[in-house]
């Protein structure tokens, strides 16, 4: 992504940017590096966040996304500056371009073709916690806090909160987050359903290895297997029979692919 450019108000230089991206073996990494301000998600990061989604479903080689942070805080939401912006006047064309684009952040997170893992440490906070819910495997700390934190700030939920959280927590757990200002530890998270395994910071890099390995070593299969999950597990849930229906195809596709002579155990040149 491009360098960041200075803020002449606040007296900055210019410095690295604020979203860092890398491709090998068939891994996407994405990586938040605005930690002055807990990676808090400005329009410039709303807009390399998309970018780098644009290259995701364009190469055709990446398996896996990974998500991560520098600066040992996950993400604390949106930018606080544009959300003091968009206040002034909420109904207006540029306050609604400016929520709309963070929101797009994470709903093109959400929306990729391939399995994305997002590694939560120090916490997630609001916007940050939509990002992280939006990830299809969410890995923490197990004293990372996820905190809705809309009611903290005095505003009411945006960007499909609710849910998202509903959408692992259920009724009960999305209502103590979203409107009774609960929040959850990483372990909590982890018993509670949100999020997938709780580790120590040093044990992430062999965890997430091992989750993405399998993916990213056949994106093709993998990219079919992601389109069938987002067909079935919805929202909304299709029934059984639908769910049959669409695996069909594309399992015969696999079949076909892997051919007759790789099912021996011989090995495919002794069938």
């Amino acid at each position: 992504m491009t360098q960041s450019s200075p803020d002449p108000e606040l007296g900055e230089a210019p410095t690295e940017s604020p979203i860092l991206t890398s491709v090998a073996d068939g891994v996407a990494r994405m990586t938040l590096n605005n930690p002055r301000r807990k990676n808090a998600i400005t329009l410039a990061m709303a807009a390399d966040i998309a970018a780098f989604c644009d290259l995701v479903e364009s190469d055709l080689t990446i398996g896996a996304v990974v998500v991560d942070t520098r600066g040992g805080y996950f993400c604390s939401g949106a930018d606080t500056r544009d959300l003091a912006s968009s206040s002034s006047d909420p109904a207006s064309p540029e306050a609604v371009r400016r929520t709309s684009a963070v929101y797009g952040a994470f709903v093109r997170i959400g929306s990729l073709p391939v399995p994305t893992v997002a590694v939560v440490a120090g916490g997630a906070v609001g916007a940050g916690l939509n990002l992280a819910m939006a990830a299809d495997i969410m890995v923490v700390t197990p004293d990372s806090v996820l905190d809705s934190g809309f009611l903290a700030r005095g505003i009411h939920p945006g960007g499909g909160h609710i849910s998202l959280l509903g959408r692992s927590l259920g009724w009960s757990g999305a209502i103590a987050l979203a409107a009774c200002g609960q929040s959850l530890t990483g372990t909590e998270a982890v018993a509670r359903g949100l999020a997938y395994t709780a580790v120590a910071a040093e044990d992430i890099p062999e965890t997430v290895d091992a989750l993405v390995r399998t993916a990213a070593a056949d994106p093709e299969l993998t990219r079919r297997v992601m389109t069938s999950a987002r067909l079935e597990l919805g929202p909304p849930v299709v029934s059984w029979s639908s769910a049959l229906e669409i695996e069909r195809g594309v399992q015969m596709w696999s079949m076909s692919r892997k051919g007759n002579a790789a099912w021996s155990s011989r090995g495919p040149d002794r069938a």
